[in-house]
């Protein structure tokens, strides 16, 4: 039976655009696994304590955190970090939704991110994410392709891909849909055509992928 991690950081739920292009990925991934678990951890609605990172990092130095509001039960904060990590570890594939704020990934996924690289050995040991799948499924508000006054400016993509691929060593596809803003945004009347088609592209590639993930896994229990 396999397994498929999926983390939404959206801090939306109806209208999100990134839990849509999640959800043809996760729909696709079942009609190859119908028997498939999908383990769920929202970031957007359930943000990890901010306390947690501090806490650790203190303790891995000898050190207390600076302030009292930094502080959480030690115990408390590693039986955090370790439940993230058996998630990631248990997880055959890994979907991750993740829409551009201010130019890169919000603090609720920074945290998760930074909590999971405590764990030494998803990234530095036996990486035991290497080789396995994953799915991002990004949503930008407006537009960063070459040639576009903000191209470059999305530092989320990059982070995400440095951290899952090259650290941890995963199998990347990417689903992003870009110009989101564009119908609820004045001024940005003129490019909702194009936030329609390039939502629409992206889902194709959200299915595709989920799908194809879903056969890769299958190969491989086979």
């Amino acid at each position: 039976m396999s397994t498929l991690l999926r983390v939404d950081a959206s801090i939306r739920l109806d209208g999100s655009v990134s839990r849509a292009l999640a959800d043809s990925a996760e729909a696709a991934w079942k009609a190859e696994h119908p028997d498939g678990v999908v383990v769920r951890r929202d970031l957007g609605q359930h943000p990890l304590p901010a306390t947690v990172w501090p806490t650790l990092a203190a303790a891995q130095v000898g050190q207390e955190p600076v302030a009292d509001s930094d502080r959480m039960p030690l115990a408390e904060a590693q039986a955090i970090a370790a439940d993230l990590a058996a998630e990631a570890r248990n997880a055959d594939a890994i979907l991750l939704a993740v829409p551009l704020y201010n130019y890169g990934i919000a603090q609720n996924v920074k945290t998760w991110i930074d909590l999971l690289l405590m764990d030494r050995d998803l990234a530095f040991g036996s990486r035991p994410l290497a080789g396995r799948p994953a799915i991002f499924a990004i949503a930008r508000g407006g537009g960063y392709a070459p040639g576009t006054p903000k191209h470059g400016w999305d530092h989320a993509t990059p982070y995400l891909e440095r951290v899952f691929a090259d650290l941890f060593g995963m199998n990347i596809r990417t689903a992003a849909a870009e110009l989101t803003l564009a119908p609820v945004t004045p001024g940005m009347e003129e490019l909702i055509d194009a936030s329609k088609v390039s939502e629409s592209e992206a889902h194709v590639e959200a299915e595709n992928h989920g799908t194809v993930v879903g056969r890769e896994l299958i190969g491989h229990a086979a």
